[in-house]
């Protein structure tokens, strides 16, 4: 039975706040109030009130000298929860670090959140002077790429709204609806996805669900120079991620 999409109304201060937590927690030096709005396109007087909301809550700092904000180790008070339970992240990092070595390619694990976005939660990058970059927090669009058929393929969502949010998608070399359906079922059908030079030209990302009672939560991904993965062989690594994602669905499942 597909579960039904869950209908939220935006909350304007909320979503300006989580924003400028996002834009502070990603910029490499503290920025100034008009910096902040102009980045987010919101008026300087809401950004300033919203900014000195955040340093009272002691989720960001404020120097006088400057006049600049950042985040501060406050805001870890909030994920501390996350960071003591033994996640995701914490399981996958070994198998991450053997698939990295193996193929000498990025691994990372990804956590998705519905139908919007999939979250970068570990990462193991190979020690080769070629390599691509991802970083923790990165976030990406749900439906993308290899993830995004894992997604499609067993998260259980109403295929009118994963339709509809496919064709938001933004691809270097997009597959038209029809390709993108099959393909969505060969993924059902293998327990992997495979996605060559679609996404990002000359990049090969392969991707395996780790399941849970509650659908696809996780995904397991390879990512490399599809020159360098074509030798190996997508489906050799695709069935050996999917082997991994079903050990890993297995171990989370006594987890917690």
């Amino acid at each position: 039975m597909k579960r039904p999409e869950v209908v939220t109304r935006r909350v304007p201060a909320v979503s300006r706040a989580i924003a400028i937590l996002r834009l502070l927690g990603k910029s490499e030096t503290p920025l100034g109030v008009h910096a902040v709005a102009n980045a987010l396109e919101l008026v300087p007087s809401t950004c300033l009130h919203i900014l000195r909301v955040l340093v009272a809550e002691e989720l960001a700092s404020f120097d006088p000298e400057t006049k600049r904000y950042g985040l501060t180790a406050g805001i870890l008070s909030i994920a501390s929860g996350v960071l003591r339970r033994r996640s995701f992240s914490d399981v996958v990092q070994p198998a991450l670090d053997e698939i990295s070595r193996r193929w000498s390619a990025t691994a990372i694990g990804v956590e998705t959140v519905g139908l919007k976005h999939m979250v970068v939660v570990a990462i193991s990058r190979s020690d080769q002077a070629l390599r691509l970059r991802a970083d923790i927090g990165s976030r990406f669009p749900a439906l993308i790429s290899a993830t995004g058929r894992c997604i499609a393929a067993f998260g259980g969502h109403q295929i009118e709204e994963v339709e509809r949010r496919f064709r938001l998608l933004r691809w270097d070399n997009p597959p038209d609806l029809e390709r993108w359906r099959e393909e969505v079922e060969a993924t059902r059908v293998a327990g992997y996805a495979v996605d060559e030079g679609q996404y990002i030209s000359g990049v090969t990302i392969v991707a395996a669900p780790v399941l849970s009672r509650g659908g696809v939560t996780n995904v397991l991904v390879i990512l490399g120079v599809s020159e360098q993965l074509r030798r190996i062989g997508a489906a050799a690594i695709g069935e050996a991620l999917r082997r991994r994602a079903a050990e890993l669905s297995e171990r989370l499942e006594g987890v917690g």
